[in-house]
């Protein structure tokens, strides 16, 4: 499960403006002085660079991903995004990368961890942490994964931008059931972390989290790309009608066509989209 940098460097701004302010802010409250969280799938770091000011305090943060090159573009990012905010940065190389951000509420240190997520909760310092945190994870992973992860927490658990099918292309075409259909089917092909969940991934983890005895409580997140935004539109209909054809080839000449038209709208700035996401925030019951 790999992603390119300069897609997740596009998300960041998307994902920015569409996630839920509430959860974070409840969760920024109920941490220690000096929380120690944990970023699964940190990718770039785009959810450090997100949560990290509304805590507002010292604090320390493991990035876990697998690919070690994006850890490395993660602190690189960072590193740099701190420097506009006139934050002095120090970064540390060899085994465990690190980099320690000074800001005016006190220092922000990460170190990057390289894992390989399929073996979670294994190999997860999950005892050591005051917070477990993800972004755009839970559609990827199986239930079992899921299951094992929400077994081991004992901390508070933040989830942000996990797809929930929910979409509208505006304006409507008469294909546009059957593309969402084959989509949301490749959304459940294994990527390397169990058959995923696709779009039931936030329900079935606020019944796991339930069961386990966890406070939960869910947002919409959604994804807004304006007719405006051609780039981003035309980007989508590719991102979308390939998964689709893929998914169910015999329906290809269907998938063709309304890729024709909706580049045709995108180019002309007449293509509006929505993609549903939702953002979780649970914690443990006390006692």
């Amino acid at each position: 499960m790999r992603f390119a940098a300069n897609w997740l460097a596009l998300r960041e701004n998307l994902d920015r403006a569409a996630r839920d302010p509430v959860l974070p802010r409840a969760l920024a409250e109920r941490l220690p002085n000096q929380p120690r969280l944990l970023d699964l799938g940190a990718g770039t770091g785009s959810l450090f660079r997100f949560l990290a000011p509304m805590i507002g305090r010292p604090q320390s943060w493991i990035f876990a991903d697998a690919d070690a090159d994006l850890l490395d573009k993660a602190l690189g990012w960072t590193a740099e995004w701190a420097k506009r905010r006139g934050f002095t940065a120090v970064l540390s190389g060899g085994e465990k990368s690190s980099l320690v951000l000074g800001t005016a509420s006190g220092a922000w240190r990460i170190e990057t961890l390289v894992t390989d997520l399929a073996e979670a909760p294994r190999g997860l310092p999950l005892q050591a942490v005051d917070a477990v945190v993800c972004s755009a994870l839970l559609d990827l992973v199986s239930r079992a994964w899921m299951e094992r992860l929400i077994a081991a927490l004992r901390v508070p658990f933040y989830a942000s931008m996990t797809v929930d099918g929910r979409d509208a292309w505006l304006p409507r075409h008469p294909a546009d059931r059957a593309v969402r259909t084959a989509f949301r089917a490749d959304q459940r092909r294994d990527k390397g972390l169990g058959v995923a969940l696709g779009d039931g991934a936030s329900d079935i983890a606020l019944r796991l989290l339930a069961a386990r005895g966890f406070e939960a409580r869910k947002a919409t997140s959604d994804w807004s790309i304006p007719g405006s935004a051609a780039g981003l539109t035309r980007l989508f209909v590719g991102m979308t009608a390939e998964p689709a054809r893929r998914a169910m080839p015999a329906q290809a000449r269907k998938f063709a066509a309304w890729t024709s038209t909706r580049l045709l709208q995108a180019r002309r700035a007449r293509l509006a989209i929505r993609i549903g996401h939702r953002d979780i925030l649970a914690f443990p019951r006390a006692g």
